[in-house]
């Protein structure tokens, strides 16, 4: 039996649309790569902090950018040979993140980095811009979106007591990174044109996945 060829698949949406459940679940029953292109922004921001840059700063970013080392280790970031995935979910590390992703001088840097990684297909990329800016010839894109209410009683769930935030506090910040990722003059937060939209706020991750798996038995059966 022919293998199928590989493909390369995009899925963009906002904060707490359950894209990094739904992408390493969709990765793993395909048996591909997955790219956590928020993680690497979020590596982006981890060290601009160390570093006391801030974030519209860009003679500072691109300083950051141009001794950053950032890499995947087993579904692990490694940033200049340090791991520091349990470092790069914090509420303060997310801010930064979508402030910082919003500079030219940061998307710039990365996104020679990123499409290195599509080259070879085999690959679920999740993101932002994944299937407007970084991967616009992607085999497929998908635009994972739901609720502000359900995302942010998702990311509520997810923080936990450790979070120390309430559910109202945390959907104030959900709408104001919608605002901010959606208004940036560079690489906005929307759906690409030609992208499947799904819509999870009521439907479990099994549902959403199974929902993408029979786009992608379209293409390759």
């Amino acid at each position: 039996m022919k293998k199928p060829h590989p493909l390369l698949i995009a899925i963009d949406g906002p904060a707490g649309a359950g894209k990094t459940t739904v992408s390493k679940m969709l990765a793993r029953d395909l048996g591909y790569r997955y790219l956590d292109t928020g993680a690497l922004y979020r590596g982006v921001a981890y060290e601009v902090r160390a570093a006391g840059v801030a974030a519209d700063d860009d003679a500072g970013l691109e300083r950051v950018c141009q001794t950053l080392q950032l890499e995947f280790r087993d579904s692990r970031l490694i940033s200049n040979g340090v791991d520091i995935s349990g470092c790069i979910r914090i509420p303060e590390i997310t801010m930064l993140a979508s402030a910082v992703s919003a500079r030219p001088v940061v998307r710039q840097a990365l996104l020679d980095l990123q499409r290195s990684l599509g080259r070879a297909k085999a690959l679920v990329a999740e993101g932002r811009d994944m299937g407007t800016v970084v991967f616009p010839d992607a085999d497929l894109k998908f635009f994972l979106d739901a609720s502000v209410r359900q995302r942010a009683l998702r990311r509520f769930e997810q923080y936990g007591e450790a979070g120390k935030q309430t559910l109202e506090r945390i959907e104030q910040e959900i709408r104001q990174r919608d605002a901010n990722d959606s208004s940036r003059d560079v690489a906005p937060l929307k759906p690409a044109d030609d992208a499947v939209t799904i819509d999870s706020t009521a439907m479990d991750v099994r549902h959403v996945v199974a929902k993408m798996m029979e786009h992608v038995a379209s293409l390759i059966s």
